[in-house]
Formats: C-alpha cells, sequence, structure tokens
C-alpha cells in the first residue's frame, strides 16, 4: 500500500522520566521511496540508529520492484513467472503469505498479485502514465491472487502465468517498521518514535507527558504533507494512511490516484478521501488501510468494527471533508482548530 503521511506532534513541559531524554537522538535517511525518521528518547541509546536503519536497508533490497540491477527476491519471482517456482528467504516468504491472506480475506479488495497494473500506471515515478485501454485489459487479465502455488516445504513460490506480478506496496512498509520496532527493542530502546514515510509507530512511553501518552496528528488529504486535521493520543501502537492526496497522475484534468481496483484496473473511485488505521502490528494497519479504503466509509466503518480485533480502529476523511471514527475512538480523536471539517453523523451515511 503507498506511501501515506501523519505527522507527529509532541507536547512538551513536563517532568522527565527516568532513563530518558526530553531532546530524542535523531536519525533520517531517504529510503522505500519516501523520507525516513527514527527518534529514541532512552539515554545512551543513540546507537540503536544504525542497526535501525541498516535493517530498512536490507529488508528494502529483498522487497522492491525497482531496482536497478533487477536483484531483488520479488523481481526474482517476477521475472520467473509462467516457467518455475522461486525458492525465497524465510521472511520474504511468510511476508508474501501473508499478503496471500489478506487477498484471500478481501476476496482482492487488497490483492497482493496487482502488479501488473501497478507497473503499467507507475503512479508516484516520473515516468507515469495513463495507460491505453488495451493495455489496461490486458494488465487485468494478469491479476489473480488465487493462481499463486506456494509450497511451504520447499519455501518456493509460483505464478501460473507469465506477466503476473507481486506487488507489496500496500504491506511491505509496515512489515519493515515491525522489524525496525523489533530491531529497536533488542538494542534496548524502550522509547521512540518511527515514521517511515506515513506508517508511524510510537513506543513507549512519551518523556515529555505525564501520562506518557504521544500525541499522533492525522494528515489532511487536501493539503501539503504536514497540515493535520486533528490528533489522537495513544502509545505502543501504529498508525498508517492511505489516501488520494500524495502520489497522484494529472491527465486531461482528469486526477488518477495510485489506490488501485484490481477488477477494473483503475483507481478506486468512491467517496474516501483519505482512511487512517490505528492498531498493534504495522504490517496489519498497512494492509488494512488499503483493504478498508476499497470499501469506502459505511462498509469500511462496518468492517473495521465488526471484522478486525478490539485494538484495532479507524479514521476515515470523505471527500466532501466530513470525517468518521469507529467507536473506539469516540473521545480520543479530536479535530484541530480552523480546519475546513466536521465530524460526520453515521446516520446519514447512505
Amino acid at each position: 500500500m503507498l506511501s501515506l503521511l501523519l505527522c507527529m506532534f509532541f507536547l512538551a513541559g513536563c517532568s522527565r522520566q527516568d532513563g530518558l531524554r526530553e531532546e530524542p537522538y535523531s536519525k533520517e535517511s531517504f529510503s522505500l521511496g519516501t523520507y525516513i525518521r527514527i527518534r529514541v528518547y532512552d539515554e545512551g541509546k543513540e546507537g540503536a540508529l544504525k542497526p535501525a536503519f541498516r535493517r530498512i536497508n536490507q529488508l528494502e533490497k529483498k522487497l522492491t520492484t525497482d531496482s536497478e540491477e533487477h536483484t531483488s527476491e520479488i523481481e526474482h519471482i517476477n521475472e520467473l513467472a509462467g516457467i518455475h517456482p522461486v525458492k525465497v528467504s524465510s521472511e520474504v516468504y511468510q511476508l508474501i503469505k501473508k499478503a496471500a491472506d489478506y487477498s484471500e480475506e478481501s476476496v482482492g479488495g487488497f490483492n497482493y498479485t496487482i502488479g501488473a497494473i501497478t507497473q503499467l500506471w507507475r503512479i508516484g515515478r516520473e515516468d507515469a502514465r495513463k495507460p491505453e485501454q488495451s493495455e489496461i485489459d490486458a494488465a487485468v487479465k494478469k491479476v489473480d491472487y488465487r493462481k499463486v502455488i506456494f509450497s511451504d516445504e520447499a519455501r518456493t513460490i509460483f505464478f501460473k502465468e507469465a506477466g503476473m506480478q507481486i506487488d507489496l506496496g500496500a504491506i511491505a512498509k509496515g512489515y519493515i517498521t515491525d522489524e525496525v520496532v523489533k530491531t529497536l527493542k533488542q538494542e534496548g530502546v524502550t522509547s521512540a518514535i518511527l515514521d517511515l514515510g506515513g506508517n508511524i509507530y510510537v513506543l513507549g512511553k512519551n518523556p515529555n507527558q505525564e501520562d506518557g501518552l504521544w500525541s499522533v496528528g492525522v494528515q489532511d488529504p487536501n493539503l501539503a504533507r504536514g497540515v493535520t486535521i486533528g490528533t489522537l493520543r495513544t502509545t505502543d501502537q501504529t498508525i498508517v494512511t492511505s489516501g488520494i492526496y500524495e502520489r497522484k497522475l494529472e491527465v486531461d484534468d482528469q486526477v488518477y490516484h495510485h489506490i488501485f481496483d484490481s477488477t477494473t484496473g483503475y483507481p478506486y473511485d468512491n467517496d474516501l478521501a483519505s482512511v487512517s488505521i490505528i492498531t498493534n502490528q504495522s504490517i496489519d494497519g498497512d494492509a488494512l488501510s488499503t483493504l478498508v479504503y476499497s470499501k469506502g466509509i459505511k462498509a469500511g466503518l462496518n468492517y473495521v468494527e465488526k471484522e478486525t480485533d478490539e485494538n484495532t480502529d479507524a479514521i476515515f476523511v470523505s471527500k466532501d471533508n466530513q470525517v468518521y471514527v469507529t467507536k473506539g475512538l469516540e473521545g480520543n480523536f479530536q479535530l484541530a482548530k480552523d480546519v475546513d471539517y466536521t465530524m460526520g453523523d453515521r446516520q446519514k451515511l447512505e
């Protein structure tokens, strides 16, 4: 799912907690096609940043679909589609199995075999274009999560048809976020903020707040990166957003975003500008943000409240500037002052 922004707010002024810093150690880089920033608040743990970024680079090399050398494990699977199975590392195998589970569960609303479509449009890249209808029709025929053969014993993955392609853009960044959290914990970090281009994870206690919670701002889908519509307070959770604001293509006064319907080959066209998922694991937040976006507001609200666990919530922003939250966030999410948004009435949803 893509790459999508949430902005952190920090409320300072309270007493320090033992072993934590008011001002964090911080490191930034450009990876995964976006800007990444990690902040660590544990005193003496600046050294944990290096292995954290090393882990990001290791996984990016395995999961990318656009390396110059065409050496990633995902690219290898795609290149040998319809030819023979490909053995992959244990972590890549388990990630793709997880993506397959989400594809089955959503009946293709989330679809990890959508690569033939995303590589055709290439929205978010310099060579993005609107394909001819004949190209789109051909690409749609190459998208089918039911035509992938897994061998747990051999740890191989095989596409039945040539031209099929994996695209883990809707889940890989969440997986990488979780892996970096594991790395930081192994290094003894107890308090940190990770921002992997919109996949946010807040770890442990906020040393600048008496209650230890972090305030997280949700991106305004209609304005520049960093402008928020409101905040929620939480800790030891991830916040992941899918929306139409960040990666898009404009052709003949028509704007196309990057969240594709695998049945049509075009971006989803519904009432949503963005949806943010709040949950415990970023891999789940990543996949769910795409899955839920595909459903629109009413069905998406019902899905999150009835089909996910009690630790999962969502914030929906409509194209007409209405904001809806799941019941678990009522009283927590607060709209910012002086924004052109209002809280929507769920009873009036069609």
